[in-house]
């Protein structure tokens, strides 16, 4: 059994969230410049050339890179033998969230109930997620999630019979619906299997993995590429001006399902996909 204080976890987090929010992932910068080279639509080719000027910006300077600095979906991933000392996890976590937004002044965007609109003024609660795993390591991803892109996110309960062309259909509806309103190039994660409340949870886990990652199985890689393709050949661009960069990646993540259910959800990121991750 390990010990983990409560204040390690809190004082990780707080850094979580003032990294994610203004230090791009060497991933998604890397695929923004292979972007930019690529196009040949001179407004595409500028656009994507402030998106990187403005990451550059964010991190020489310490800022935030985007005014909606999010609301924070926080997935952990606990060992068996991790023992939490001095408190619970779930509450050093939104300690770490109110520190590191309160301390990092980035802005406050939660309010405390969806109809009454009350600020909380420290941007909790986190919605956080737990995943119980082998050994006595403790890993926290924080994810600030803007609402531009949040919106722009649908679920659908396809029948067995929609199949796999339904599946492409709805994923290419739900962006061509979205168009410049999540700001692209988008990243966007599909989650296909489980039930109402899984897929969601499954299109978030794959809108917020790497873009230089792919599904471990080689039907669904193979998926990755064909949707990706298909996605940029709607010619929305960066920022909605046109162009082939619409997504810099789709991502899937699977589940089983029952035998009369298809649920298809599709969870999109805006272009900075802002993660962090820690291991403790």
């Amino acid at each position: 059994m390990r010990d983990i204080t409560v204040e390690k976890i809190t004082d990780s987090v707080k850094k979580l969230c003032m990294d994610a929010t203004r230090f791009i992932g060497d991933d998604v910068l890397s695929s923004l410049k292979v972007a930019q080279e690529g196009e040949k639509w001179p407004i595409a080719k500028d656009i994507l050339a402030d998106l990187i000027t403005n990451y550059e910006i964010a991190a020489s300077e310490n800022l935030p890179m985007c005014q909606d600095t999010g609301m924070v979906y926080c997935e952990v991933e606990i060992g068996q033998e991790v023992h939490i000392v001095g408190g619970t996890l779930e509450k050093a976590i939104n300690d770490g969230v109110a520190l590191g937004y309160t301390e990092g002044y980035l802005r406050k965007s939660v309010v405390s109930d969806p109809i009454e609109r009350i600020n909380t003024k420290n941007n909790t609660p986190a919605v956080i997620t737990y995943k119980i795993v082998e050994g006595e390591n403790l890993k926290i991803t924080v994810a600030p999630k803007g609402f531009g892109s949040e919106n722009m996110s649908q679920l659908k309960m396809l029948k067995p019979s929609d199949g796999l062309e339904g599946v492409k259909e709805f994923v290419l509806k739900v962006v061509k619906e979205a168009g410049p309103n999540p700001c692209p190039p988008i990243v966007v994660g599909v989650g296909i299997g489980g039930t109402f409340d899984r897929v969601a949870l499954l299109a978030k886990q794959a809108a917020i993995r790497n873009v230089d990652s792919f599904n471990s199985k080689p039907y669904y890689e193979k998926l990755e590429r064909e949707l990706l393709e298909s996605v940029n050949a709607l010619g929305i661009g960066p920022q909605g001006f046109g162009g082939k960069t619409t997504a810099l990646k789709v991502n899937i993540e699977i589940f089983p399902t029952h035998i009369a259910g298809l649920p298809v959800a599709v969870n999109i990121n805006c272009h900075a996909a802002r993660h962090k991750s820690v291991v403790l």
